[in-house]
């Protein structure tokens, strides 16, 4: 008896109009106070690599590029560079969905990329001594083209690396 007032009372709060969910936002909403202003698009801000990672990298990558390999999100740390010494893994990184997709433009992808691969920053010192900095122009030339078996590709790549004699973390393979 008292699952069917149960069932009886969650039925009556779905179809009544307070329980129905909103699908198209309504446009006479009124924005949070302090919102009232038009928002600067981040394409638009002059945020610093570090702020961009923050707002664009670390819900996944986490904050020092550690990843969350249960989620399929690989470890950077100390490592990412190494993608700079085999065949297309430079342009890996900026295919990656999380880079290609992000809401940066072309500059600021690329002076996020530089700022991470520095001896000091995620990559730690696994970009090779001879890095070249990223540019606008060479992300615009990568960016659009999408990898299709992201799993298989760095998987791919991480074997070019693995045959330099560098060692793979675990965590750098979800």
């Amino acid at each position: 008896m008292r699952s069917i007032f149960c069932v009886l009372a969650l039925t009556s709060i779905l179809v009544s109009p307070s329980g129905e969910a909103r699908v198209i936002p309504d446009p006479n909403q009124k924005p949070a106070p302090g919102n009232e202003a038009r928002q600067t698009p981040l394409h638009e801000a002059n945020y610093s690599p570090a702020v961009n990672y923050q707002l664009q990298c670390l819900g996944c990558h986490l904050t020092n590029g550690e990843g969350s390999p249960r989620s399929d999100v690989p470890m950077m740390k100390d490592f990412v560079g190494n993608f700079l010494k085999v065949e297309g893994g430079r342009e890996f990184l900026i295919r990656v969905p999380g880079s290609s997709l992000s809401a940066l433009n072309n500059q600021q992808l690329a002076e996020l990329l530089n700022w991470i691969l520095k001896d000091d920053g995620i990559a730690g010192r696994s970009a090779p001594k001879d890095f070249k900095p990223y540019t606008g122009d060479e992300v615009e030339t990568y960016r659009g083209v999408m990898i299709k078996d992201l799993v298989g590709y760095r998987k791919m790549l991480i074997e070019q690396i693995r045959d330099l004699d560098i060692d793979i973390p675990k965590d750098v393979i979800p």
